[in-house]
Order: C-alpha cells, then structure tokens, then sequence
C-alpha cells in the first residue's frame, strides 16, 4: 500500500537506487529525487499520454517544464532499494497539470512526496500555451481530487 494518495488511477514505476544517485553515506542524495521525478513524468507522457518527449520537443517544439515544486523528504532510501513510484494529476488547468508524485521502499514505507506544476510551453517562443486537447484529455485519467488541494488551487492557471 503506498501511503498518503488517494484511490483512483495512477501511473506506476518501480525505481532502482543506483550507485550514481547515492551520497557516500550510502543514501539517495536529494537532487537525484528530482531526476527520477523527471524520468516518471518523461515515461508517463510516453507510455499514457501518446507523445514521447522526443517527439513533443523536437517535432512538435512544445513541453512541460516543472514551473513549481514541493517535496517533503520523509525518510532516506538507501544504494540497491527498489522504490515504488506512483503519480496522480491533482488539477487540469487551462495550461497547466498539477501532479502528485509518491515514491515508497520496498517496505512500503513513504520516502518522498512532491506535488509538482507543469506547464504547457512554446519551445520557440518560450510562453506558456494551452494544454493540448488530447495531451489533456488522456491526463484527465489520472485526475484525483484531493479534499486537501481544493483551497491551494483555487484561482491558479
């Protein structure tokens, strides 16, 4: 069971803790969560949302930067843990995506959570622009309200 998020549709991933995303004392250096939130986002797109990153920044010249970012580091993951990853969509805005990001350990456990605001963006033209329709459409099933959300995002894009 991972803690914290709601019922409803999520995208799940299974995270290793290599080497390379570990301090010497042997536990994930905080920054790498911020890659592996990335890499779940980059997968989510691709896998759930029909359009990989290639494809939507060099052919399609249009993205998602993360514009805002909370974490809470709850506990340490330590090198060789497998940790479960889980991402929900908070709220759909007109150009942007609020995203609810849960990693656990193996023993289920919550390490990180994040909520995260991703915008839509014109690569050229650096501005924001409207979520796709079927970019947006195909989020709306990870859409998990959250009693909790609903004051932060009144009023917010």
């Amino acid at each position: 069971m991972m803690n914290g998020m709601p019922g409803g549709e999520s995208f799940r991933r299974y995270i290793p803790v290599r080497f390379g995303d570990c301090d010497p004392a042997g536990i994930v250096f905080y920054p790498r969560y911020f890659e592996m939130f990335n890499n779940l986002v980059e997968d989510w797109c691709a896998q759930e949302l029909g359009v990989g990153f290639r494809d939507m920044h060099l052919a399609q010249h249009w993205g998602v930067p993360t514009v805002h970012l909370e974490t809470d580091f709850v506990a340490p993951s330590e090198l060789g843990e497998v940790l479960q990853a889980r991402l929900q969509v908070r709220r759909i805005g007109g150009s942007s995506l609020h995203v609810a990001i849960q990693l656990c350990g193996p023993d289920d456990g919550e390490r990180v959570r994040a909520k995260l605001v991703l915008a839509a963006m014109d690569l050229r033209e650096r501005r924001a622009i409207p979520l796709p329709p079927e970019f947006a459409r195909k989020a709306s099933r990870f859409l998990v309200a959250a009693a909790d959300d609903n004051q932060e995002q009144k009023g917010t894009a």
